[in-house]
């Protein structure tokens, strides 16, 4: 295993500062680095959200290029969103510096049991879950990583006995080198982020790096019901427990008889029927099973375990119910940013349904989605919007599907969905897309899809 860096005393060029960069930067000039900080946003750009850094040894370089900025630093920390093959990291590896990104600094500082979590779909449910789990057993819980909350800052306050329960993407595993997770899972691997990736392979290679510095100490999740994750066992170090909802296994977690049981180092446990498991639908079944081996791999009691599989309700912009308004019921699943996601959630309709989609383009097709959809006996009605509008079109019309309307604003393809909608139906937002053609983030999307639907009055 490689060795962690020594900050002490380090020039440290921090490129970007969005949530992860500012925390990070924090955390450095805490371990004694001097943070140099660099975005090619001008100060004033950011408004006050950079006052926390206000008074701590740092150094600001904001609106410049980076490049030149490596002349006078140590190493370089990266934020999530900048890729691993930008300018400044190329250059930056060339001269021999360190390279590494949040994820990896926050790592090296963080105290307690680390468990990572990823996948394409599912993550945010699935740690959500276990931090749950983990709180209902009176453990001290740290939830953060991609889920919004940087792990930087769980670093900051964590103790030797807490668990910290991280989501992890793709794109912060392109940047890690000793981080090392008790226990990890790979919840399934779709198609997804090949504009950042461009092939397959590498987006699959990126998934299994969190797995790269475990031990026969640590255990590894899998999906034994996705073929891409049961070749990612093949030569893993760690302990490999896969779930399935398909058939028994082994060594992990499966349906027995209408019952979730886990099996795991020869102990059995049967938890709970899985019609009273609190999150709907067969993917969240999944997510389930993965969160339920870890934290009883991890000392979490049976009855713990079993409370919160019953109680957890899911998290926000997933699947949410936001009203019910003349019959017709609101949906919002902006988390929903690629084709696997929507199809999952059009699996969890149970009535007739208008579905709005599009969004930012990542550069992934939407052929097995519009069979899908076509194949669907709920979705009456589509809206499509955004970038990838044209494509949408496309392959919803070779698939067969239902003629979409659209609509080339967010607010009125909300508003086209209320009109085509009857009593009885559902509107979904589940996009298949990112949303940064419209909106800084999912979560800003979904923000405002609630705040229409939550504005209209009853007819």
């Amino acid at each position: 295993m490689n060795q962690a860096f020594d900050y002490q005393g380090k020039r440290v060029l921090v490129i970007g500062m969005a949530r992860s960069g500012i925390q990070v930067a924090r955390l450095l000039a805490g371990q004694g680095a001097v943070p140099i900080l660099n975005d090619l946003k001008p100060r004033e750009a950011f408004g006050d959200v950079l006052d926390v850094l206000n008074g701590l040894n740092v150094e600001w370089r904001l609106g410049e290029d980076p490049v030149p900025l490596l002349d006078q630093a140590d190493a370089l920390v990266i934020s999530p969103g900048v890729p691993i093959d930008s300018p400044a990291v190329l250059e930056a590896q060339k001269r021999g510096m360190y390279v590494a990104g949040e994820m990896e600094v926050a790592a090296q500082f963080a105290k307690g049991t680390l468990i990572g979590v990823t996948g394409t779909n599912g993550k945010t449910t699935t740690v959500t879950l276990l931090d749950t789990m983990f709180k209902e057993a009176g453990r001290t819980s740290w939830l953060s990583g991609n889920i919004g909350t940087p792990f930087s800052l769980t670093a900051m306050s964590s103790q030797p006995e807490d668990i910290l329960v991280t989501e992890v993407s793709s794109f912060q595993l392109e940047s890690i080198d000793t981080f090392h997770p008790r226990a990890a899972a790979v919840l399934n691997v779709t198609e997804d982020h090949l504009i950042r990736h461009y092939t397959m392979e590498c987006y699959i290679a990126m998934k299994r790096r969190i797995f790269e510095n475990q031990t026969a100490d640590d255990l590894a999740v899998l999906n034994g019901d996705d073929p891409i994750c049961v070749r990612m066992a093949e030569g893993l170090k760690a302990r490999v427990a896969m779930f399935s909802r398909k058939g028994e296994v082994a060594e992990g977690a499966f349906v027995r008889d209408g019952q979730l049981v886990v099996r795991l180092g020869g102990r059995e446990w049967t938890l709970c029927p899985t019609r009273e498991i609190g999150i709907p639908g067969l993917h969240n079944l999944e997510n389930a099973m993965a969160a339920a081996i870890i934290a009883l791999d991890l000392g979490a009691p049976e009855e713990a375990v079993a409370r919160a599989l019953r109680t957890f309700k899911g998290v926000e912009h997933r699947i949410e119910f936001v009203r019910e308004l003349n019959g017709i019921r609101y949906i919002n699943d902006s988390k929903g940013t690629n084709p696997d996601s929507t199809v999952k959630a059009v699996d969890t309709m149970d009535r007739p349904t208008v579905l709005i989609l599009g969004g930012y383009d990542k550069h992934v097709s939407f052929a097995a989605l519009a069979q899908h959809i076509a194949a669907s006996p709920q979705i009456r009605a589509l809206i499509i919007l955004g970038a990838t509008k044209d494509q949408l079109r496309k392959e919803l019309g070779q698939a067969g599907t239902v003629i979409p309307a659209e609509a080339e604003t967010f607010e009125e393809a909300v508003e086209t969905a209320r009109k085509l909608a009857q009593p009885g139906w559902n509107v979904l937002l589940s996009p298949a897309c990112a949303s940064f053609d419209m909106f800084t983030c999912f979560e800003e999307r979904g923000e405002h899809f609630k705040a229409i639907v939550n504005g209209w009055t009853e007819e």
